[in-house]
Protein backbone atom coordinates (compact mmCIF):
# COMPACT_ATOMS: atom_id res chain seq x y z
CA UNK A 1 0.00 0.00 0.00
CA UNK A 2 2.85 2.29 0.71
CA UNK A 3 4.36 1.64 -1.89
CA UNK A 4 1.71 2.11 -4.32
CA UNK A 5 1.58 5.74 -2.86
CA UNK A 6 4.81 6.52 -3.13
CA UNK A 7 4.26 5.14 -6.98
CA UNK A 8 1.59 7.49 -7.52
CA UNK A 9 3.05 10.60 -6.27
CA UNK A 10 6.12 9.71 -8.14
CA UNK A 11 3.96 9.77 -11.37
CA UNK A 12 2.27 12.77 -10.29
CA UNK A 13 5.20 14.61 -9.94
CA UNK A 14 6.74 13.24 -13.78
CA UNK A 15 3.58 14.26 -14.64
CA UNK A 16 3.94 17.82 -13.46
CA UNK A 17 7.34 17.92 -14.20
CA UNK A 18 5.86 17.44 -17.97
CA UNK A 19 2.69 19.83 -18.03
CA UNK A 20 5.73 22.41 -16.60
CA UNK A 21 8.09 21.58 -19.69
CA UNK A 22 4.72 21.82 -21.93
CA UNK A 23 3.99 25.04 -20.40
CA UNK A 24 7.79 26.30 -21.04
CA UNK A 25 6.98 25.54 -24.81
CA UNK A 26 4.12 26.70 -25.31
CA UNK A 27 4.86 30.12 -23.56
CA UNK A 28 8.64 30.28 -25.58
CA UNK A 29 8.39 32.07 -28.89
CA UNK A 30 11.57 30.25 -29.32
CA UNK A 31 13.49 26.94 -27.93
CA UNK A 32 15.82 24.71 -28.38
CA UNK A 33 16.82 21.98 -26.98
CA UNK A 34 19.93 19.63 -27.30
CA UNK A 35 20.79 20.91 -30.50
CA UNK A 36 23.69 20.05 -32.19
CA UNK A 37 25.10 19.90 -35.75
CA UNK A 38 28.51 17.97 -36.75
CA UNK A 39 30.26 17.49 -40.19
CA UNK A 40 31.42 14.85 -40.02
CA UNK A 41 34.10 14.31 -37.34
CA UNK A 42 33.62 18.39 -36.56
CA UNK A 43 31.38 19.39 -34.10
CA UNK A 44 30.26 22.93 -34.92
CA UNK A 45 26.90 23.12 -32.57
CA UNK A 46 27.18 20.61 -29.20
CA UNK A 47 24.11 20.43 -27.08
CA UNK A 48 22.93 23.86 -27.30
CA UNK A 49 19.76 24.86 -25.29
CA UNK A 50 17.91 28.42 -24.89
CA UNK A 51 14.37 29.86 -25.13
CA UNK A 52 13.39 33.70 -26.54
CA UNK A 53 10.02 34.61 -24.54
CA UNK A 54 8.12 36.77 -26.40
CA UNK A 55 8.92 40.36 -26.98
CA UNK A 56 12.19 39.63 -25.49
CA UNK A 57 15.99 41.23 -26.79
CA UNK A 58 18.32 38.17 -26.32
CA UNK A 59 21.90 38.44 -27.95
CA UNK A 60 24.04 35.37 -29.09
CA UNK A 61 27.90 36.56 -29.09
CA UNK A 62 31.08 34.15 -29.07
CA UNK A 63 34.47 34.75 -31.06
CA UNK A 64 35.12 33.51 -34.47
CA UNK A 65 34.34 30.14 -34.89
CA UNK A 66 32.36 29.52 -31.83
CA UNK A 67 29.62 28.31 -34.01
CA UNK A 68 27.04 31.21 -33.87
CA UNK A 69 26.46 31.00 -37.72
CA UNK A 70 25.57 27.09 -37.70
CA UNK A 71 23.42 27.80 -35.27
CA UNK A 72 21.36 30.50 -37.19
CA UNK A 73 21.44 28.45 -40.10
CA UNK A 74 19.70 25.29 -37.73
CA UNK A 75 17.15 27.74 -36.14
CA UNK A 76 16.37 28.89 -39.72
CA UNK A 77 16.11 26.01 -41.55
CA UNK A 78 18.97 25.76 -43.67
CA UNK A 79 20.75 23.37 -41.98
CA UNK A 80 19.28 19.65 -40.49
CA UNK A 81 20.46 19.01 -36.95
CA UNK A 82 22.36 16.28 -35.58
CA UNK A 83 20.79 16.07 -32.61
CA UNK A 84 17.93 18.18 -30.52
CA UNK A 85 14.52 20.08 -31.29
CA UNK A 86 13.31 23.55 -32.09
CA UNK A 87 10.07 24.19 -31.17
CA UNK A 88 8.45 27.76 -32.50
CA UNK A 89 5.17 28.65 -30.70
CA UNK A 90 5.07 25.30 -29.05
CA UNK A 91 5.33 23.33 -32.65
CA UNK A 92 8.20 21.38 -33.02
CA UNK A 93 9.34 22.48 -36.51
CA UNK A 94 13.23 20.67 -36.15
CA UNK A 95 12.30 19.07 -39.71
CA UNK A 96 10.75 21.90 -41.35
CA UNK A 97 12.04 23.56 -44.32
CA UNK A 98 13.09 26.87 -44.20
CA UNK A 99 9.93 28.53 -46.24
CA UNK A 100 7.45 26.29 -43.74
CA UNK A 101 9.23 28.32 -40.96
CA UNK A 102 9.04 31.52 -42.71
CA UNK A 103 5.05 30.95 -42.34
CA UNK A 104 5.26 29.85 -38.87
CA UNK A 105 6.94 33.50 -37.90
CA UNK A 106 10.58 32.88 -38.23
CA UNK A 107 12.36 35.84 -40.26
CA UNK A 108 15.98 36.53 -40.53
CA UNK A 109 18.61 39.19 -42.31
CA UNK A 110 22.40 38.24 -43.63
CA UNK A 111 25.55 38.88 -43.30
CA UNK A 112 25.82 40.52 -46.36
CA UNK A 113 22.88 42.01 -47.89
CA UNK A 114 20.54 40.13 -50.10
CA UNK A 115 18.42 42.93 -52.13
CA UNK A 116 17.08 43.34 -55.37
CA UNK A 117 19.51 46.33 -56.34
CA UNK A 118 17.55 47.44 -59.23
CA UNK A 119 14.24 48.10 -57.35
CA UNK A 120 13.29 50.43 -55.44
CA UNK A 121 13.26 50.28 -51.59
CA UNK A 122 9.24 50.00 -51.75
CA UNK A 123 9.58 47.40 -54.35
CA UNK A 124 11.91 45.35 -52.48
CA UNK A 125 9.59 45.49 -48.90
CA UNK A 126 6.28 45.14 -50.89
CA UNK A 127 7.82 42.47 -52.61
CA UNK A 128 8.24 40.36 -49.88
CA UNK A 129 5.18 40.73 -48.04
CA UNK A 130 3.59 39.96 -51.64
CA UNK A 131 5.26 36.81 -51.45
CA UNK A 132 4.68 36.01 -47.54
CA UNK A 133 0.66 36.60 -48.66
CA UNK A 134 1.25 34.06 -51.83
CA UNK A 135 0.58 36.66 -54.20
CA UNK A 136 3.49 37.37 -55.95
CA UNK A 137 4.74 39.78 -58.36
CA UNK A 138 3.74 41.01 -61.95
CA UNK A 139 7.14 43.00 -63.34
CA UNK A 140 5.38 44.05 -66.61
CA UNK A 141 2.14 45.30 -64.71
CA UNK A 142 2.02 48.91 -64.14
CA UNK A 143 -0.06 47.75 -60.98
CA UNK A 144 2.97 45.82 -59.77
CA UNK A 145 1.37 44.87 -55.77
CA UNK A 146 -1.84 44.86 -54.63
CA UNK A 147 -3.02 47.74 -52.43
CA UNK A 148 -2.78 45.48 -49.11
CA UNK A 149 1.08 44.64 -50.08
CA UNK A 150 1.78 48.13 -50.57
CA UNK A 151 0.26 49.10 -47.62
CA UNK A 152 2.18 47.30 -45.36
CA UNK A 153 5.43 48.31 -47.39
CA UNK A 154 4.55 51.96 -46.36
CA UNK A 155 4.28 50.59 -42.33
CA UNK A 156 7.37 48.90 -42.78
CA UNK A 157 8.96 51.75 -43.93
CA UNK A 158 7.78 54.42 -41.73
CA UNK A 159 8.17 52.40 -38.66
CA UNK A 160 12.17 51.94 -39.09
CA UNK A 161 12.45 55.23 -41.01
CA UNK A 162 12.70 54.20 -44.84
CA UNK A 163 9.49 56.59 -45.97
CA UNK A 164 12.25 59.06 -47.67
CA UNK A 165 13.64 56.27 -49.82
CA UNK A 166 10.60 54.55 -50.75
CA UNK A 167 11.16 55.59 -54.58
CA UNK A 168 14.81 54.97 -54.47
CA UNK A 169 16.50 52.49 -56.13
CA UNK A 170 18.36 50.13 -53.58
CA UNK A 171 21.49 50.44 -55.26
CA UNK A 172 21.77 54.33 -55.13
CA UNK A 173 21.55 54.28 -51.28
CA UNK A 174 24.23 53.83 -48.97
CA UNK A 175 25.33 50.85 -47.19
CA UNK A 176 23.78 51.67 -43.68
CA UNK A 177 20.30 52.32 -45.67
CA UNK A 178 20.67 49.18 -47.46
CA UNK A 179 21.14 47.34 -44.29
CA UNK A 180 17.88 48.94 -43.23
CA UNK A 181 15.94 47.60 -46.53
CA UNK A 182 16.56 44.67 -45.84
CA UNK A 183 15.11 44.29 -42.01
CA UNK A 184 12.00 45.77 -43.47
CA UNK A 185 11.76 42.95 -46.03
CA UNK A 186 12.29 40.79 -42.89
CA UNK A 187 9.40 42.76 -41.22
CA UNK A 188 7.39 42.39 -44.07
CA UNK A 189 7.36 39.04 -43.37
CA UNK A 190 5.10 39.14 -40.46
CA UNK A 191 7.60 37.66 -37.93
CA UNK A 192 6.75 36.63 -34.73
CA UNK A 193 10.57 35.78 -33.93
CA UNK A 194 13.40 37.85 -35.94
CA UNK A 195 16.58 36.79 -35.90
CA UNK A 196 19.27 39.86 -37.03
CA UNK A 197 22.61 38.04 -38.18
CA UNK A 198 25.10 40.77 -37.56
CA UNK A 199 22.62 43.79 -38.69
CA UNK A 200 25.81 45.99 -38.28
CA UNK A 201 28.24 44.30 -40.40
CA UNK A 202 30.36 46.50 -42.66
CA UNK A 203 29.32 49.32 -41.32
CA UNK A 204 31.28 52.11 -39.65
CA UNK A 205 30.03 52.40 -35.57
CA UNK A 206 29.31 56.09 -36.28
CA UNK A 207 26.37 54.39 -38.32
CA UNK A 208 25.32 52.01 -34.95
CA UNK A 209 22.35 54.66 -34.31
CA UNK A 210 20.91 53.86 -37.51
CA UNK A 211 20.41 50.46 -36.60
CA UNK A 212 19.54 50.92 -33.01
CA UNK A 213 17.08 53.36 -34.17
CA UNK A 214 15.40 51.15 -36.15
CA UNK A 215 15.84 48.33 -33.79
CA UNK A 216 14.28 50.43 -30.73
CA UNK A 217 11.26 51.22 -33.04
CA UNK A 218 10.53 47.33 -33.63
CA UNK A 219 6.82 45.80 -32.39
CA UNK A 220 7.63 44.99 -28.42
CA UNK A 221 5.64 41.80 -28.59
CA UNK A 222 8.22 40.97 -31.15
CA UNK A 223 10.95 38.59 -29.75
CA UNK A 224 13.99 39.22 -31.59
CA UNK A 225 17.81 37.56 -31.52
CA UNK A 226 20.41 39.26 -32.85
CA UNK A 227 24.15 37.86 -33.61
CA UNK A 228 26.63 40.50 -33.55
CA UNK A 229 30.32 40.86 -33.09
CA UNK A 230 29.72 44.31 -31.85
CA UNK A 231 30.35 44.25 -27.88
CA UNK A 232 29.15 47.98 -27.18
CA UNK A 233 26.03 47.45 -29.70
CA UNK A 234 25.31 44.26 -28.13
CA UNK A 235 25.04 45.41 -24.49
CA UNK A 236 22.97 48.76 -25.95
CA UNK A 237 20.42 45.87 -27.58
CA UNK A 238 20.16 43.31 -25.50
CA UNK A 239 18.59 42.27 -21.74
CA UNK A 240 20.09 39.57 -22.43
CA UNK A 241 23.21 37.90 -23.69
CA UNK A 242 23.77 34.12 -24.85
CA UNK A 243 27.49 33.56 -25.35
CA UNK A 244 28.70 30.64 -27.60
CA UNK A 245 32.35 29.12 -27.82
CA UNK A 246 33.29 25.97 -29.67
CA UNK A 247 29.82 25.49 -30.47
CA UNK A 248 29.27 25.04 -27.08
CA UNK A 249 26.84 27.98 -24.62
CA UNK A 250 29.57 28.69 -22.03
CA UNK A 251 27.68 31.58 -19.88
CA UNK A 252 24.04 32.88 -20.44
CA UNK A 253 22.18 35.85 -18.66
CA UNK A 254 21.83 39.97 -18.30
CA UNK A 255 24.46 42.04 -20.04
CA UNK A 256 25.70 42.49 -16.84
CA UNK A 257 26.35 39.24 -15.21
CA UNK A 258 28.09 38.28 -18.81
CA UNK A 259 30.33 41.29 -18.89
CA UNK A 260 31.44 40.28 -15.13
CA UNK A 261 31.29 36.61 -16.25
CA UNK A 262 35.41 35.48 -16.06
CA UNK A 263 34.87 32.81 -18.59
CA UNK A 264 33.84 35.21 -20.94
CA UNK A 265 36.95 37.13 -20.45
CA UNK A 266 38.67 33.79 -20.59
CA UNK A 267 36.98 33.33 -24.46
CA UNK A 268 37.85 36.61 -25.77
CA UNK A 269 40.88 37.83 -23.71
CA UNK A 270 42.44 34.92 -23.04
CA UNK A 271 42.10 35.09 -19.62
CA UNK A 272 42.74 32.10 -16.77
CA UNK A 273 40.12 31.60 -14.75
CA UNK A 274 41.78 29.57 -12.04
Amino acid sequence: MEYSHFALLTDEGMIEKDMAKANVTQSSALRVAGLSKSFGDFKAVTDVSFSLSKGERRALIGPNGAGKTTLVNLLTGAFTPTDGTIWLGGKDVTSLPAHLRIQEGLARTFQITNLFNSLTVLENIALAGAERKGEGWHMFRKNAFSTRALEQAERVMDLIGLTRDAFIEVSDLPYGRQRLVELGIALALDPKILVLDEPAAGLPSEDHDIILAALDALPKDLAVLMIEHDIELVFRFASHVTVLAEGKVVSDGSGEFVKNDPKVREVYLGESTR
